[in-house]
């Protein structure tokens, strides 16, 4: 039986790059979905959501397809508890960082995540016709802290401008990056190692199995 085409829902170029990691041929849609966060809504959710939402769309578009799609949402907790661990009241504060809307939004989320660490999550969801399945990969990452010349420098690339926390860490941006705990391909934007035993559970052919 012929597999069905595989489909990238992601205008990304990281995504795209780490999906070709794979070996595997794909072709590329960009669906348009609104990234809004629902009241209350964690940020492990919001980020799954979107990447099942974009899957759907996805496969709304080629319904005979499997569809690929991901989300990365990075999150910055408050700097003093507000509440016991576990508690609402713990998240109360956190500030989630989706893509900076111009210069001046990369250089406020740049100044917030200078010298400290924060979490990154990336949804990502495996889609066709007949089954969904999805996670969230959480990662942590410490940034160094920098001057306002290093901001106004690194901002002046415009790397930031098209990256959730503004900063690519496969990019210029790693030159502000100490350390990352977990997965270094979900911090760029699409966990590969989570992704491929969703491939092979959806029944994709990967390379090495065949």
């Amino acid at each position: 039986m012929t597999p069905s085409p595989l489909v990238l829902a992601s205008g990304s170029p990281r995504r795209r790059e780490l999906l070709a990691l794979l070996g595997l041929p794909f072709e590329r849609l960009s669906p348009d979905v609104d990234e809004s966060p629902r009241p209350r809504e964690e940020v492990a959710a919001w980020a799954e959501r979107l990447a099942r939402e974009k899957a759907q769309a996805g496969l709304s578009q080629r319904p005979h397809a499997t569809i690929v799609a991901a989300d990365t949402l990075v999150s910055l907790p408050p700097l003093e508890p507000l509440g016991p661990s576990g508690s609402p009241e713990a998240e109360t504060g956190r500030i989630t960082f989706g893509k900076p809307q111009g210069a001046e939004d990369a250089k406020k989320q740049l100044r917030l995540l200078s010298g400290r660490e924060h979490e990154v999550y990336t949804g990502v969801c495996v889609a066709n016709a007949r089954r969904l399945t999805s996670q969230t990969v959480v990662s942590r990452v410490r940034l160094r802290a920098f001057s306002e010349a290093e901001l106004a420098w690194y901002v002046g690339t415009g790397e930031p401008l098209d990256k959730a926390g503004s900063y690519a860490v496969q990019g210029q941006g790693a030159l502000f990056v100490k350390s990352i705990e977990g997965s270094w391909t979900s911090v760029v934007g699409l966990p590969v190692a989570e992704l491929c035993a969703m491939l092979e559970g959806m029944g994709v052919p990967l390379p090495w199995l065949r």
